[in-house]
């Protein structure tokens, strides 16, 4: 009835598909965008900003059920090897066990609603995607610095630093 199938999102089984389209409902089209339906859920941060001072971030109070079942199927993925379980833990390690949960029980409903606009299944990019991503950063990073020193990076070299530096780090 959906044209996806949830279940192909990490943490979600059968019952939790289930109970999510009784909470959400078939029509996903009722929310313009994600931060729409992110909002509704109360899984958004807040962005209480006064004289360019971030004064609150926290998410606003809500007894959706839909947002507490994305929360406790986020935080049955510490041990998982999906995108999500790499996410939970990347956030864990920045701020707090909670609010990591909540950033990814957040994830997953922007995942949610793309799959229900687009009607296709969750393809999961893989455990290396951030590292991948990390190592495009680093590159960008080195070949700007080089540049601002007025010195041009060959790629073996540049291969090198990267491997030396992540090596270092772990």
């Amino acid at each position: 009835m959906l044209g996806t199938d949830l279940t192909t999102i990490p943490g979600i089984d059968a019952s939790s598909a289930l109970k999510l389209i009784s909470e959400i409902g078939l029509d996903i089209k009722k929310w313009p965008t994600a931060k729409h339906f992110c909002a509704w859920l109360g899984l958004c941060p807040g962005t209480r900003i006064s004289g360019g001072r971030r004064l609150n971030s926290r998410t606003s109070h809500s007894s959706n059920r839909a947002a507490k079942l994305l929360r406790m199927a986020a935080s049955s993925l510490y041990r998982n090897e999906s995108i999500f379980g790499v996410h939970l833990r990347r956030m864990k390690a920045r701020m707090g066990k909670v609010e990591a949960i909540t950033a990814t029980a957040h994830k997953m409903a922007r995942t949610l609603y793309y799959m229900m606009v687009r009607q296709t299944d969750f393809e999961d990019p893989g455990v290396d995607y951030y590292a991948n991503l990390n190592k495009e950063k680093t590159l960008r990073y080195l070949r700007k610095k080089a540049e601002s020193l007025g010195y041009t990076l060959e790629k073996e070299k540049i291969h090198a630093l990267i491997t030396s530096n992540l090596r270092e780090v772990t």
